[in-house]
């Protein structure tokens, strides 16, 4: 066993290729959903059954953070605007790992990793980068990896149409529900 690791999960589709590369590498897996950025509600219900479903089928439990989207709105306040991909998310990206490495500190698990990395509308590098400086100022280790690589994408397609997880259209907030693209 690698040791105790929180898997922050943005959604089942994205969690999935970690959870099966972490758990067949032996990490005690904790899977964790933020869901403050989801909207709406129904959403975040749907996106939280697909996380349930994974989690049952790898044998791992979930932590689920009560829907609450008070600290998302505050922090991406006045970005209403901003292009996906902008500064509102890299603000709501953040704002999930931050809430991950302080469940994760408060759990007294020894590593935090990301399921961010799978999509390829987000940037790893930047996502590695503060997920590497959260988990430091909580005195975690960081996991940093890169899950679309080695068709880790199409690896999650698979899991979703086996498993039978609900996959969004659209990565979350109120603000890309408009940007529909397939996760």
């Amino acid at each position: 066993m690698e040791g105790k690791l929180l898997f922050h999960a943005c959604c089942g589709p994205c969690a999935t290729t970690g959870v099966h590369a972490l758990t067949a590498e032996k990490w005690n897996v904790a899977l964790y959903f933020y869901g403050g950025n989801i909207h709406p509600y129904d959403e975040w219900q749907r996106r939280l059954e697909a996380l349930q479903k994974l989690a049952a089928a790898y044998c791992v439990p979930l932590i689920v953070r009560p829907y609450d989207t008070s600290e998302w709105d505050r922090r991406t306040d006045g970005l209403e605007n901003e292009s996906e991909g902008g500064r509102r998310c890299e603000r709501c990206m953040r704002l999930q790992l931050e809430s991950a490495a302080k469940k994760a500190a408060e759990l007294s698990l020894s590593t935090l990793c990301t399921s961010l990395t799978l999509s390829p509308q987000k940037h790893p590098d930047l996502i590695n980068l503060w997920g590497a400086e959260l988990a430091g100022r909580y005195a975690l280790n960081w996991e940093g990896r890169i899950w679309r690589k080695k068709n880790g994408q199409l690896f999650s397609v698979q899991e979703c149409k086996r498993l039978g997880l609900y996959r969004q259209n659209y990565c979350g907030c109120r603000y890309s529900m408009g940007r529909p693209h397939r996760f």
